[in-house]
């Protein structure tokens, strides 16, 4: 079976988030994003405590196009320095990892 992972990551606005997960899922490099508005990010940048307020993301893809998911995310994003990391899947319901090996193919 095709090896499954998850990428999270944030967005600086919804609209943003929706640029990417449409994109993303257009391109058939992830099966599938959940986007999650409203998030509040307290992190130090050049020094300063700042606060935002981000769209989190969750998309499902495989192993296979995790670097290259990661890439397209750093093209359409705002920030300089953007928040995407994989997580593998240690496993789930064997019908939606099949959904997601079948869905996310590349370009």
């Amino acid at each position: 079976m095709t090896e499954t992972c998850m990428i999270y990551g944030t967005a600086s606005s919804p609209e943003e988030g929706r640029l990417i997960a449409r994109t993303l899922v257009a391109e058939k490099l992830v099966a599938c994003v959940n986007l999650i508005d409203g998030a509040t990010a307290v992190y130090r940048w050049e020094g300063a405590v700042e606060e935002a307020t981000e769209t989190l993301f969750i998309a499902k893809t495989t192993k296979a196009l995790s670097s290259e998911a990661l890439t397209r995310i750093q093209a359409l994003h705002s920030y300089e320095v953007p928040c995407a990391v994989v997580y593998d899947m240690a496993g789930g319901l064997p019908t939606y990892l099949a959904w997601i090996a079948a869905e996310a193919k590349g370009r």
